[in-house]
């Protein structure tokens, strides 16, 4: 396994760390992350999330490789619905987007602005482009799933074999994000 990696926020209050290889590093083209992105993107001081055509930046990790080391206590949720089983959590420090957390799911989604330039793992795929109003915009250099490919199924089910098909609960974040 590769050793541990730190990532954090753009303050650098809240601090975790990842070990080994991710899962997958993606591009996300779903309404549910542009319109969560346009949300946490109006945030007293965040930076701008959302990609050319609108799309977020994911580094995806199995729960068990997440360490948070520092500043856990500065996080909040949004969801975008009551009772919804995804939730985006922000640095309230500096509000930049930490995670993606689907609640009965065995991996993060990181965003991709928690690694410093240059330092980003290669963009392996898009998901989800059938929800842009014009796919044909995005460029063919990955590919550009209209939904959840095989491919992507498939990383996730690895990953989740690896773990013995375990699902890590993760601390509780104890704030709410209004956004």
């Amino acid at each position: 396994m590769t050793p541990a990696t730190r990532q954090r926020c753009a303050c650098g209050r809240v601090e975790l760390a990842v070990e080994g290889a991710p899962i997958l590093s993606a591009e996300c083209c779903c309404t549910s992350c542009r319109t969560a992105g346009a949300r946490l993107e109006q945030l007293p001081g965040a930076k701008p999330l959302l990609g050319k055509h609108g799309v977020t930046r994911f580094v995806l990790y199995r729960k068990d490789r997440v360490r948070f080391l520092a500043g856990a206590d500065l996080l909040a949720e949004l969801r975008l619905a009551p009772g919804a089983s995804t939730r985006r959590v922000v640095a309230t420090c500096c509000n930049a987007p930490v995670f993606l957390d689907f609640e009965k799911g065995h991996w993060l989604s990181l965003y991709g602005g928690l690694w410093p330039p240059g330092t980003l793992p290669r963009l392996e795929m898009r998901t989800m482009a059938s929800d842009l109003p014009d796919a044909s915009v995005l460029p063919d250099d990955v590919p550009n799933a209209r939904r959840q490919s095989l491919a992507f199924f498939a990383k996730l089910l690895g990953a989740w074999a690896a773990m013995g098909f375990r699902v890590p609960k993760l601390p509780p974040v104890e704030r709410v994000l209004e956004a």
